[in-house]
């Protein structure tokens, strides 16, 4: 019998990640094409078709083995059509992007948001490996989510479910976010909300190892964490209380569906322990009891292949 293969794509600000896949999540391969984000993102589908259709050819791959694509976009997605309400870094506004793709390819498509597909690649092949209650944040320039309750990723009524990084943590005076609102988690949490941080606590702490960064502009959170390892009081203050308000966010999550784990991907999930351990700290002491015993954490397993995985998963799972 013929093996069944499956179309990965995970659209960012920057790339696009594509992949095909076997039914084992072995990846067949893997590459990426440059986002074209000219005229709204118009081109987009059809350069992810070019992009596949050459990939076949040169695997020399029948498209009647090919059982779909799943594509995630950084919006709000129907996820019953692939429509894009919204994806602010692209430029889609209402932009009928599922029934694009699979009329040029001729391929059933199933779309849903890029955090989404990288909870499902981690939920599949990755640190949530085959758990059923699952709550994935992504921490990179932005904050993201993903939670799977009985197995299920969850969309809600108008596809914003799991849009973590826009509850609010900060009632008066935060940041802006762009999403319109102010003091998201977004604002806190993300590797942009890390630097603003550390800049803004420069005051208290002139004599910071990170000082000459911060005056300059060239500081990232990486180096925030790596400051955090040396012991600087800046770095060590502004993560605890990056981590704090993080851990309370999840553990007001954990509330609502009472998960077996929680995986932390993104960038800024590299730092590692130095990331995890303040956050279970945090998250401990907000917790119910008996959510917290059924809970652990873990640092997703997949990296940049966690979306294309995940968009392999969906196709997968709606076979």
């Amino acid at each position: 019998m013929m093996e069944k293969l499956y179309l990965g794509a995970d659209i960012g600000g920057t790339t696009v990640k594509l992949a095909v896949i076997n039914g084992d999540g072995d990846i067949k391969k893997k590459w990426e094409i440059k986002t074209n984000t000219e005229n709204r993102g118009a081109s987009i589908p059809q350069d992810i078709h070019v992009a596949f259709e050459e990939a076949l050819k040169e695997l020399h791959i029948e498209k009647d083995q090919i059982a779909g694509i799943g594509a995630g976009a950084p919006g709000f997605v129907d996820t019953d059509t692939g429509y894009i309400h919204e994806a602010v870094n692209i430029g889609w506004k209402d932009f009928d992007f599922g029934e694009q793709l699979k009329a040029l390819t001729g391929l059933p498509v199933w779309v849903d948001n890029d955090a989404n597909l990288a909870a499902l690649g981690e939920n599949w092949l990755g640190a949530g490996r085959g758990a059923e209650h699952l709550i994935a944040v992504t921490l990179g320039t932005g904050v993201g989510g993903g939670i799977i309750t009985n197995g299920q990723i969850i969309n809600g009524a108008n596809g914003t479910a799991a849009e973590i990084g826009h509850m609010t943590v900060v009632k008066e005076g935060g940041a802006p976010c762009n999403c319109g609102k102010t003091g998201c988690l977004e604002t806190e949490a993300s590797a942009t909300g890390i630097v603003r941080k550390a800049k803004n606590a420069l005051t208290d702490f002139e004599q910071s190892i990170l000082k000459d960064s911060i005056v300059s502009g060239r500081l990232n959170s990486k180096e925030v964490f790596e400051a955090v390892y040396k012991g600087d009081e800046l770095a060590v203050t502004v993560i605890n209380d990056v981590m704090d308000t993080l851990g309370l966010a999840i553990a007001n999550l954990a509330i609502a569906m009472n998960p077996e784990k929680i995986v932390i991907g993104g960038g800024v999930s590299k730092a590692g322990d130095l990331l995890l351990d303040p956050l279970q700290e945090a998250y401990n002491k907000y917790a119910l009891n008996r959510t917290r015993e059924a809970s652990s954490f873990g640092i997703a397993e997949l990296g940049n292949d966690a979306g294309v995985i995940g968009g392999a998963y969906l196709v997968k799972k709606n076979q």
